[in-house]
């Protein structure tokens, strides 16, 4: 996917619109692009040209640079680890890190052997850092540091993974008579009451109010957003002390996109085509104004996962054609594999608007080492939500789930780092 040639991209210093200048933005455009891409520090890059741009793997505008401590830290990431850089070793002793069985709120869509899936191999590796290492995931210090406290994921499906391993990886801890789970429309609630805490689940899958806004009934080819609306969610985030932020896949309708400038309850309908990278950036830029407006920053923390990528296409890794993460049970080695969906573009889109924001966001760049996982999908071994005709059955593949992730698996990797860069900045 392309980005549109009326595209306009925030910048952090003016322009001249004169060949050279065009050919200059767009350069460094490109090179902002392949920065956020391979998880490089920016501010390395950009800081002689006086750009005020951070880290990918770090907190973007970070308050640190100010002397500040950042809310929840009580250390630092050794100087010069990037966390998002490194290698999937097998490690048979701390893997997986709780068992499918023993959580009881892992639903039917994510629990992959108790759907039939023979192996679980892909249970069994662990991420490590090019010279350095990820600190083992406390429970407990997790849980005392959410006393009296909320923790909410917002976004779509790929999100409420990471928030269900994350319930997986607190619950052990928590007394079965002291911890419960409980849906009311877009939102989830896990409460732990020995805590006063929660972790919640709100289903926005654009993040700005959407026709596909059901949380149950969500599946239309013609999506559609509304101009300016964040708000409409928005006000089921305040008063949250760490939030959790992502918006991908279901921004990939095409190279163009629907926005809807009045009301979705008009007759006639006012819609604005955009093209889907600037439609993205609008989202983007009003979840930032967003969380600039309504979350105080010198107590609270605010993460964005990046995009989860898919495995549909198995001759990008030099598969067969017409295969996918079906029946795939090992890794993809290549250390410079990306893929050839659409992602690029998008991630090329938040390394310009978090690049030039003010607004302390701090950046999981989960893309790339999840981008090696073809083994660690759902694929079939889901309950699937219509039934299997016998000409789907007769090709699995066809049915496949290459989007979203078994647990335990990668997602709790996720988690893993987002506890290191919320304690270990």
């Amino acid at each position: 996917m392309e980005p549109s040639s009326s595209s306009s991209s925030p910048s952090t210093s003016p322009l001249r619109r004169t060949p050279f200048s065009t050919y200059l933005f767009a350069l460094l455009s490109f090179v902002v692009f392949l920065t956020v891409l391979y998880s490089e520090d920016l501010s390395c890059l950009f800081g002689h040209l006086g750009f005020d741009i951070n880290a990918s793997d770090r907190s973007i505008a970070n308050t640190e640079n100010e002397g500040e401590k950042l809310p929840f830290a009580i250390g630092e990431t050794i100087k010069g680890c990037n966390l998002f850089s490194g290698k999937w070793v097998r490690d048979n002793s701390t893997r997986p890190v709780y068992q499918e069985s023993d959580c009881p709120f892992l639903p039917p869509q994510v629990t992959c052997r108790g759907h039939g899936r023979p192996d679980k191999e892909y249970q069994y590796w662990r991420w490590q850092p090019h010279g350095c290492s990820v600190p083992s995931f406390n429970a407990t210090l997790m849980m005392e540091t959410l006393r009296g406290k909320r923790m909410m994921f917002v976004g779509d499906s790929l999100n409420r993974g990471q928030f269900l391993s994350m319930v997986c990886l607190l619950q052990s801890i928590i007394p079965e008579h002291a911890k419960s789970m409980h849906k009311n429309g877009s939102l989830t609630v896990f409460s732990a009451k020995d805590y006063n805490a929660t972790i919640e689940y709100y289903w926005a899958p654009f993040l700005l109010e959407s026709n596909a806004d059901d949380a149950d009934v969500h599946r239309m080819s013609d999506r559609t957003v509304r101009k300016g609306s964040i708000n409409k969610h928005g006000r089921n985030w305040k008063g949250v002390d760490i939030m959790v932020f992502d918006t991908y896949v279901w921004w990939l309708t095409g190279l163009k996109f629907k926005i809807l400038k009045g009301s979705f309850e008009d007759k006639v309908k006012d819609i604005e085509v955009l093209s889907t990278e600037d439609a993205y950036r609008m989202a983007m830029n009003d979840m930032l104004g967003w969380v600039d407006k309504n979350m105080d920053l010198k107590k609270t923390r605010v993460f964005f996962t990046s995009m989860s990528p898919s495995h549909n296409i198995s001759t990008d890794w030099g598969g067969s054609p017409n295969g996918n993460c079906y029946n795939e049970t090992t890794m993809i080695e290549n250390p410079t594999y990306w893929g050839s969906d659409t992602r690029k573009s998008i991630m090329q889109v938040i390394g310009e608007v978090f690049g030039s924001s003010r607004v302390p966001i701090t950046f999981l760049n989960i893309t790339k080492l999840s981008s090696y996982r073809k083994d660690a999908h759902t694929s079939i071994y889901k309950k699937q939500l219509l039934p299997l005709t016998p000409e789907k059955r007769a090709n699995p593949a066809g049915y496949a789930d290459c989007w979203h992730w078994c647990l335990p698996g990668v997602q709790d990797t996720w988690n893993e780092l987002l506890f290191t860069k919320l304690f270990y900045p």
